[in-house]
């Protein structure tokens, strides 16, 4: 069975095998792999760009032999561990910048297979400890071949173990698994791999390749006691996300707010409406509001229907670049003072906090914050399947590969509302109902279902 993977586009990301480094280029090899997961990748790779204190040339050297990834990480002494510090650096800038699915690739990119020079061959084992402890009880999965292959079913368990622990769904461990094993002796050293940097979802799963050491009920009794927020503070993080991303639903009730709220929906002309003037690590960023527009509120390129999304917005933007001064030594004081600050912005515009569930619904059409429309459609060959699978139509902003289970689906898109698109509440609550009505049914019906209660079509 294959099983859809957490996408984020990053488009023109090159081979490793291609890319020039400083006076040479890295030599191209025989029966390379890096790319099979490319999904998974091309997400760490994002993730790992927004801090990148050891300037890492490209997430993918993290899986290549140390030879060549010491062309792409110079300033790495322990080539062993590249992988391990590239996730675990990716997982802390997708923690402070409250992505979870950023989140979720760095810890399967911890799980994959590192290539070696032949079949049966295991890749050496980090021998230091990371700091998130979401990515210290993982190591890579080893050749299927290799007697170290034997080991690759606890690490798939570990990777769900994380999963959960950060809320995200367990069964996406399944994503780290490698290829089936290959023939010992092989002379040209392919085994049954694939290696593709143009295959979005991943070469390997196209092909049917991905060959999981566990199965799902296997998965499903590994978490059984693993709580979200488990992990380190990660779910914390990923909850207080959700919340600053929140619309107007999170505008105080009481009339102060009210009125502020009503003096930002009427600004006329372009103006910029962020009232907090704090710089602690940059400038909030300006919430240019632009008369007679459709989503008449902007920060940074993303539109907004409502005041309160936007300001929320730009403040959760000032915190996420505060915390990246701070942990990168050029900010001192800890990131608690980007905390505070991210109070006084929503204060100084009349916003406060609210736990999910307790803000007022509104009527009327949904707002998907900067998204466009979340429908799912049932097909098939969606990714190359054979099979008919579940996949969202808006690949752009809802970029994650197809699953036979329109609950992987129906959930990253909830998720994806919440924190990236910055949906209001109400919004967030009806697809969460979507998510629960499409699992009553089956195929199409369950698209149908998904996509009617939220006024969609496919």
């Amino acid at each position: 069975m294959k099983y859809g993977a957490t996408l984020v586009a990053l488009a023109g990301i090159a081979s490793a095998r291609e890319i020039p480094i400083y006076s040479g280029e890295v030599a191209k090899r025989e029966v390379p792999q890096e790319h099979s997961h490319e999904a998974i990748l091309r997400a760490t790779n994002i993730a790992l760009k927004l801090n990148n204190p050891l300037n890492i040339l490209d997430a993918v050297f993290a899986l290549l032999g140390n030879a060549a990834a010491a062309t792409g990480a110079p300033e790495v002494e322990n080539l062993d561990c590249l992988q391990q510090i590239v996730a675990d650096q990716a997982f802390t800038n997708a923690k402070e910048a409250g992505d979870l699915d950023l989140q979720v690739n760095a810890i399967l990119f911890r799980a994959l297979e590192r290539n070696t020079l032949q079949v049966g061959l295991a890749s050496v084992l980090c021998n230091e400890t990371a700091v998130n402890p979401e990515i210290a009880n993982i190591q890579q999965h080893q050749d299927p071949a290799s007697p170290e292959a034997v080991n690759n079913a606890a690490i798939e368990l570990e990777v769900a173990k994380s999963l959960a622990s950060i809320g995200a769904d367990p069964l996406l461990a399944l994503q780290s698994a490698t290829f089936p094993p290959g023939e010992i002796g092989d002379p040209t050293a392919a085994g049954n791999t694939c290696n593709d940097e143009n295959d979005a979802v991943g070469c390997i799963i196209s092909l049917g390749l991905l060959t999981p050491a566990v199965s799902e009920e296997e998965i499903q009794a590994a978490v059984a006691g693993v709580e979200a927020g488990a992990g380190a503070d990660a779910g914390a993080d990923e909850d207080a996300a959700c919340e600053e991303e929140d619309a107007n639903e999170d505008v105080n009730q009481d009339a102060d707010d009210n009125a502020n709220e009503d003096a930002n929906e009427e600004a006329t002309g372009t103006v910029n409406v962020q009232a907090f003037t704090g710089t602690l690590g940059g400038a909030a960023p300006p919430v240019v509001s632009s008369a007679g527009a459709d989503r008449p509120f902007s920060v940074n390129g993303a539109t907004f229907l409502n005041a309160g999304a936007a300001i929320q917005r730009s403040c959760a933007v000032q915190k996420n670049a505060c915390a990246n001064a701070a942990n990168a030594g050029q900010l001192e004081g800890g990131t608690q003072q980007c905390d505070a600050q991210e109070d006084e912005c929503r204060a100084a515009n009349n916003l406060r906090r609210v736990r999910r569930g307790s803000a007022r619904r509104q009527a009327g059409a949904l707002d998907f914050g900067s998204c466009g429309s979340p429908a799912i459609q049932f097909a098939v060959g969606l990714d190359g399947r054979r099979e008919a699978s579940f996949q969202n139509v808006n690949t752009a902003d809802f970029n994650h590969g197809s699953a036979q289970n329109i609950r992987i689906i129906a959930d990253f898109t909830c998720d994806r509302l919440s924190s990236s698109c910055g949906a209001d509440e109400a919004t967030v609550q009806a697809c969460e109902a979507a998510s629960q009505a499409a699992q009553g049914a089956s195929g199409q019906a369950a698209a149908d279902a998904f996509n009617s209660a939220l006024g969609v079509s496919a």
